[in-house]
C-alpha cells in the first residue's frame, strides 16, 4: 500500500522539521544532561500547532488527521525524543474530553491544552498494575453530588505539569468482570488530595515529565465523570490504537535521526585512510538501518489511515504491528548507531547514545511488545 502526503502534509513535515533542527536540536544535549523540562519551548510549539495537533479547530487546535499528526510526533522525536516527548504529550488524555465529554469540558480545557496554557495526563497504569488496565486499583466512590478518589498512580506522563487529569477508576468496585465498573473522570490537578512525585531517575526522554501521583480523598463533582460511568474503560478502548500509532511515529523519528547521525559520521570519519562509509561493513549497516526505518514508516502510516479511516479491527491489528515493528527496530537501529561510531558512540559526544536510551521506552509504554504480539496473534487466530 502506498502512502503519497497531500502537500499539507509535506508543508506540516517541513515545518517542524525547521521548528526541530532550529530550536530542539541545539539544546537537546543540555535538557538530557540537566533532566529540564523544555518550558520555553512550549509556547514556541503552540504558536506552529503542535500542542495536541489534533484538537479541532473550534477549540483553538490545528484539526490536523491523524497522519498529519504522527508526522508531527515522528519529525519531533526525529529533533530530539525527550523535548519531543514533553511538547507531543502536553495533549495526553484530551482524547477522552475532546470525544466522550461535556461541551463544558471542552470548553473549558481544550482551547488552554491547544494554545499552551494547560498540559493534561492520564491517569491510568498503578503500581501492580501497566498493561492490566482492567486490575486497576483506584476507586471513586460516590458522596451526595461528589466522587471521593483514592489511589495510587504511576508513570503518568506530565505528572507534575499537568493543569487537569483524566483518571481512570472503579466507580462499582463489585462489578464483574472487572472492567465494567471502570469510569474516567475529570480532575482538575490543583484538588485537595492530588499529590504528584516526580519520576527524574529514568533512562531516557529525560526532557519529558514522568510522575507518581497519590490520590488521598480526592473530592471532585459528580458531573465530572467523562461520558458515562461505569464505562470508562470501553471509551479507553478507543485510543489504544491511536497512541500505539503515535509510540510508533515516536519510534520511526528516533531511528531516523539514528540513520542520519550515523551517515554523517560515516562521511566524516576515517579509518585506514579511507572514509570508513567506503567499507562494505559499514555501507551494508547503515542500508539496513535505513531500511528498517523505512519499513516502519510505512507500517506506521497504514496503521494510522485504518485509524482515521474508523476500522476498528484493521486499526487494532496494524497498529499493534506498527508499535510492535517500530519500536523493536528502532532500539536494533539506534545500537547500530552506535557500533557505526564504534567508541565515540559509546559516550556523549555524539547524540547517538542518547537515541539508544531514548529508543528503549517505545518498547514499554502503550502496551509493551509482548503485549502486542498477543493481540496481533489473538486477530490472527
Amino acid at each position: 500500500m502506498s502512502f503519497r502526503l497531500s502537500d499539507e502534509q509535506r508543508a506540516i513535515r517541513e515545518a517542524v522539521r525547521e521548528f526541530g533542527e532550529e530550536e530542539i536540536a541545539p539544546v537537546a544535549r543540555e535538557h538530557d544532561e540537566e533532566k529540564k523540562y523544555p518550558e520555553e519551548l512550549i509556547e514556541k510549539a503552540a504558536e506552529l500547532d503542535l500542542l495536541a495537533p489534533g484538537i479541532p479547530v473550534e477549540y483553538g487546535g490545528a484539526g490536523m488527521d491523524t497522519l498529519s499528526s504522527i508526522i508531527v510526533t515522528e519529525e519531533l522525536w526525529r529533533a530530539d525524543a525527550g523535548i519531543g516527548s514533553a511538547i507531543g504529550s502536553r495533549g495526553f488524555g484530551s482524547n477522552m474530553i475532546r470525544k466522550f465529554g461535556d461541551e463544558w469540558m471542552k470548553e473549558e480545557w481544550l482551547p488552554r491544552i491547544a494554545n499552551g496554557q494547560s498540559a493534561c495526563c492520564s491517569c491510568i497504569s498503578e503500581p501492580g498494575h501497566g498493561s492490566n488496565v482492567a486490575g486497576i486499583e483506584t476507586t471513586a466512590e460516590t458522596d451526595g453530588d461528589e466522587y471521593v478518589i483514592n489511589g495510587n498512580k504511576m508513570w503518568i506522563t506530565n505528572g507534575t505539569v499537568a493543569d487537569v487529569a483524566v483518571v481512570m477508576a472503579k466507580t462499582d468496585p463489585d462489578a464483574e468482570p472487572p472492567h465494567r465498573g471502570i469510569s474516567a473522570i475529570l480532575v482538575p490537578t490543583d484538588t485537595d488530595g492530588f499529590k504528584p512525585t516526580k519520576i527524574d531517575n529514568k533512562l531516557g526522554i529525560r526532557a519529558s515529565d514522568l510522575a507518581e501521583i497519590v490520590l488521598d480523598d480526592v473530592r471532585v463533582p459528580t458531573e465530572n465523570v467523562i461520558g458515562e460511568e461505569d464505562k470508562g474503560f470501553y471509551q479507553l478502548m478507543n485510543f489504544f490504537a491511536s497512541g500505539r500509532v503515535s509510540v510508533a511515529s515516536q519510534a520511526v523519528g528516533v531511528a531516523q535521526a539514528a540513520v542520519d547521525q550515523s551517515i554523517d559520521y560515516a562521511s566524516e570519519r576515517e579509518q585506514g585512510g579511507n572514509l570508513i562509509k567506503d567499507y562494505q561493513a559499514i555501507g551494508h549497516k547503515v542500508a539496513d538501518m535505513a531500511t528498517d526505518v523505512e519499513a516502519a514508516r510505512s507500517l506506521t502510516y497504514r496503521a494510522a489511515s485504518h485509524v482515521e479511516e474508523g476500522d476498528d479491527r484493521l486499526a487494532t491489528r496494524f497498529a499493534s504491528m506498527a508499535k510492535l515493528f517500530a519500536s523493536e527496530h528502532a532500539v536494533d537501529v539506534a545500537d547500530d548507531a552506535i557500533q557505526v561510531h564504534g567508541g565515540a558512540g559509546y559516550v556523549t559526544d555524539h547524540p547517538v547514545e542518547r537515541y539508544y536510551r531514548d529508543a528503549r521506552i517505545t518498547k514499554i509504554y502503550e502496551g509493551t511488545s509482548e503485549i502486542q504480539k498477543n493481540i496481533i496473534s489473538d486477530d490472527l487466530f
